[in-house]
């Protein structure tokens, strides 16, 4: 692959899922660097779903895994295209069309995000945080954990403001 001018913009890839808080670090994204009083951002943007798959999703769950996985399959096609659909309600909310891509890829959210940063020669990945305490990351795993350590760019990892009652 060439290596890009010095015309071509950087890429910021930002990954979603279906939580708020991947939304919340979206719209953080596109008011900090996307805003419609910058004509011309700064980035290409690369919004990214990483959509599981079934057996990832029912694992090992015995003889009738087999008879699940395609309503879970059929449930995660569903949840993808409206993560992708609510993204470009974002989008559009916030006025970014130009050098935007929009893409669901399958399998492990870490592994896809940190591959598309390579694919792409990213410069900077967003992603949400969906604060997890200590036992929940050990045993759900970190996506913002992981690529912090395992992507090969700067890593902006976005928190949602706790509401303080």
């Amino acid at each position: 692959m060439a290596a890009a001018t010095s015309s071509e913009k950087p890429v910021m890839l930002v990954g979603v899922d279906e939580s708020e808080h991947s939304f919340y670090a979206l719209e953080w994204t596109l008011d900090h660097f996307f805003t419609p009083y910058t004509p011309n951002p700064p980035f290409k943007l690369i919004i990214i779903h990483a959509k599981p798959t079934a057996f990832t999703v029912v694992g090992a769950a015995g003889p009738r895994a087999v008879d699940i996985l395609p309503h879970v399959e059929e449930d995660l096609k569903k949840i993808a295209t409206r993560v992708i659909d609510d993204v470009k309600q974002i989008c559009i909310r916030k006025n970014v069309h130009d050098d935007v891509l929009l893409e669901t890829v399958e399998g492990d959210p870490r592994n896809i995000l940190c591959e598309y940063v390579e694919k792409h020669h990213a410069s900077m990945l967003v992603i949400g945080s969906h604060g997890y305490g200590a036992i929940k990351r050990a045993v759900l795993g970190s996506v913002s954990d992981y690529c912090a350590h395992h992507a090969h760019c700067s890593v902006t990892i976005v928190k949602k403001p706790k509401i303080k009652h």
